[in-house]
């Protein structure tokens, strides 16, 4: 794993182990304060008190089985076989209660009859999907978050809206990037109400959400919630605005910085030295305000029109938004673009899959420093052949197939290549394949010049980040000129 051996920080699996060894030692108050036995800049809890939590049972099982991975301060670096083997365990039991149920509930529950035929393909290859995988079992990063915002979105699919309210509070609170999908999650439900009438059962509905929102949120709060201050610092953990807008470069040198994201800030500094020029503060507004305007399109749609497929195709487009222009990006949190994408991969295969490979590659400079190059040269051809075989993506490239018949249809008569375009994407998507196979060739066999250490790394975040743009357009595009919001129920 990423750090093993290498003190004073060891990598991702100290971290969880670490914080297990902080929540079962330490009173809740400590916990998010700097003290003489919790030192924040030793991988200091900087997630949500669901997190805290959960990193508590852990430490409490773990403290069963052999007080020392979790003993005060002597347990800092712990490496061990049997504890690597716990470790493991607990990330796919993680996955085992929540997020795998939740996505074969998912798919058996598609009201489309022809995804009904296809439910186990499509479970399998969302559970094939190489990014969550590495990620998952490579950083430890507990999938509960995003287990949690699928069954919130099963639930929304059967207008259970109170339950879908408080299972995406829970993965709030579990991990704040799930902001990611807030937005959506708020305009559809919103939407739902308006639809019903807030003279109406549309205000008794808000009225339940509110209450089910502020429920939820007091309950896993609620050992912080006697004093202000315990509230804020826990705030100020989760946001460290003061990091700057590249969050994933706070460990490195001024000089090198290994850890390139594939969104618009990163790529864009290759050309601007954007830290250099811009304060803090007005990179944080900055990244606000594009983020905002970029995302605005698609919330007003989808609260105008509350549709559950547009809801899906929502969640897609603000993710991405957020993933490309926001404050303190990282490389990981493509993840929580890819989650919504599996969900549509029955409707889109073609895009679908397409977008989950770029999205895996976008990850290689982290999946190399993580020596997990085998799994990644096993995982992304296997999942592309299932893929093929389950949905025969090649013959989906139509403008029909693609979701985007009444944008051609607005088109026509302006540009005369359209009835080529099945052919010029599968050409795009030969290119691109073959571009992210060179890519990764280069990156994993060949060094670098002296002079560009971070040559491969900034050109897997270009190259990632221009198709991610090309993906926003078009996510952006089936949005706004859907208006049939196939197989939907009425809302009334």
């Amino acid at each position: 794993f990423l750090g093993a051996g290498k003190p004073p920080m060891y990598g991702d699996y100290e971290a969880q182990r670490h914080w297990q060894e902080i929540t079962y030692n330490l009173p809740i108050r400590q916990w998010y304060f700097n003290t003489s036995d919790n030192n924040l800049l030793y991988w200091g809890l900087d997630y949500p008190p669901l997190t805290a939590y959960h990193s508590f049972v852990c430490a409490y099982i773990a403290k069963l089985i052999n007080p020392d991975w979790v003993a005060l301060h002597t347990s800092r670096g712990y490496e061990s076989q049997p504890h690597k083997l716990f470790m493991r365990t607990t990330v796919f039991v993680a996955d085992l209660l929540v997020y795998i149920p939740a996505v074969i509930l998912y798919c058996f529950s598609l009201k489309e009859t022809s995804a009904k035929k296809k439910a186990s393909t499509c479970a399998l290859c969302i559970l094939l999907y190489p990014g969550l995988i590495l990620i998952d079992h490579g950083h430890f990063q507990y999938p509960l978050s995003l287990g949690l915002a699928l069954w919130a979105v099963l639930c929304l699919s059967h207008d259970w809206d109170l339950l879908g309210s408080m299972a995406f509070c829970l993965a709030l609170n579990y991990k704040q990037m799930e902001l990611y999908h807030s937005l959506p999650f708020f305009c559809y439900l919103l939407g739902k109400c308006f639809k019903k009438g807030l003279k109406g059962k549309g205000l008794v509905l808000l009225a339940k959400l509110a209450g089910t929102v502020l429920v939820s949120f007091a309950a896993c709060w609620l050992p912080f919630g006697t004093d202000v201050e315990q509230i804020m610092q826990v705030l100020r953990r989760l946001f460290p605005i003061d990091r700057g807008l590249f969050e994933a470069c706070m460990f490195s040198s001024p000089t090198h910085c290994p850890d390139k994201v594939a969104n618009i800030w990163c790529s864009l500094s290759v050309l601007i030295k954007i830290k250099n020029v811009i304060s803090p503060r007005t990179q944080l507004k900055l990244s606000f305000a594009v983020t905002f305007l970029s995302l605005l399109p698609a919330c007003i749609k989808l609260t105008v029109q509350p549709s559950l497929r547009g809801f899906k195709f929502a969640l897609v487009s603000c993710a991405l938004s957020f993933f490309l222009f926001s404050f303190q990006v990282h490389e990981k949190s493509i993840l929580l673009v890819s989650v919504p994408v599996c969900l549509i991969i029955n409707e889109i295969p073609f895009m679908a899959t397409w977008f989950l490979l770029v999205s895996t590659f976008s990850l290689l400079p982290l999946l190399l420093k993580d020596e997990l190059l085998l799994p990644y040269a096993v995982t992304m051809p296997a999942f592309l052949v299932v893929c093929l075989a389950s949905f025969s993506i090649l013959e989906k490239t139509s403008a029909e197939d693609l979701q985007l018949k009444a944008f051609s249809l607005s088109l026509k008569g302006y540009i005369s290549w359209f009835k080529s375009f099945p052919r010029i994407v599968r050409s795009l998507f030969l290119l691109s394949l073959s571009l992210m196979g060179v890519l990764s060739v280069l990156s994993a066999a060949v060094p670098p010049p002296q002079r560009l250490p971070d040559l491969f790394p900034l050109a897997v975040a270009v190259v990632s980040c221009l198709h991610f743009l090309l993906f926003l357009v078009y996510f952006n595009v089936v949005i706004l000129w859907d208006s049939k919001n196939r197989g939907q129920k009425k809302i009334s």
